[in-house]
């Protein structure tokens, strides 16, 4: 079980085997190193692929360089290839410390712990259970790419954090988009933490810029991205008021060329 523990593996896993692809035959450390190395700008744009990930059939020992049918121990030297070893993902890890499970529902292994997770089949995918009946369902909200950075998240890596509209998206990439004072959903557009204080700072602003006297009587038609309503509203440069739930996080649908409230408001919070 311990025999060369944590001296095999690469970036992505510690383990005592490597895969053979049975997409294009070549060996690799895990499917990431495969990935990265086959979908690379130096590789051609026709030969690019991912590794299907459920049918590898062999693996190489990295003790004894003998490959073998999937298991967890060599059929060789019987060294453990991983201490978590998952036969339906075909999986290897010797760090257990990630408390590695598999999830039928999602169909691939998981870390966290299973007592931690729980499966919600709208959004497809598992969620800590601090958010089970607390949650916004969006259905198949984990089955798409980052809105910032487009990485697939149903299989990736990095920490994900769903926003209060039901979206998903990396924890990075949110709060890269808070230092760029960027605090709406990128796709539904929906504020994405309390901007009560913030909307206090542009109704400041506001008071303190009277418009010329050909716009004091300027009404437009305004669409809430918060809450939805539309709101009938007297034209201000620096943005529009919602009149139902007192967002400035609005857009000019009517009533004149438009005015980007949203790059009014960054203004206004940094």
């Amino acid at each position: 079980m311990e025999i060369g523990s944590g001296n095999y593996g690469c970036s992505h896993y510690r383990r005592r085997c490597k895969i053979r692809a049975p997409c294009c035959n070549e060996i690799s450390d895990c499917r990431h190193c495969h990935n990265e190395a086959k979908n690379s700008l130096e590789t051609n744009p026709l030969d690019r692929h991912d590794i299907p990930r459920h049918e590898v059939t062999k693996v190489i020992c990295s003790l004894c360089d003998t490959e073998q049918d999937v298991q967890q121990n060599c059929i060789n030297c019987g060294v453990c290839m991983g201490k978590y070893y998952c036969a339906k993902c075909k999986f290897f890890d010797d760090d257990v410390s990630k408390n590695q499970y598999h999830c039928d529902e999602c169909g691939i292994c998981r870390t966290g712990g299973k007592e931690n997770f729980y499966h919600c089949n709208k959004c497809g995918c598992c969620y800590s259970m601090l958010m089970k009946d607390a949650h916004r369902c969006v259905e198949r909200a984990m089955h798409h790419n980052c809105p910032v950075c487009f990485e697939f998240l149903f299989d990736t890596m990095r920490d994900i954090t769903v926003l209060p509209c039901g979206h998903t998206m990396h924890l990075e990439c949110a709060r890269q988009m808070e230092q760029h004072y960027r605090y709406s959903c990128p796709v539904c557009s929906k504020s994405i933490c309390d901007m009560s204080q913030f909307w206090k700072k542009i109704d400041q602003e506001i008071a303190a810029i009277p418009m010329p006297q050909t716009y004091q009587n300027k009404m437009v038609w305004i669409l809430c991205n918060d809450c939805g309503a539309n709101s009938h509203v007297q034209f201000h440069i620096v943005a529009n008021k919602c009149l139902s739930c007192n967002s400035y996080n609005t857009r000019q649908t009517r009533g004149g060329p438009a005015t980007p409230c949203s790059s009014g408001m960054t203004e206004m919070v940094s």
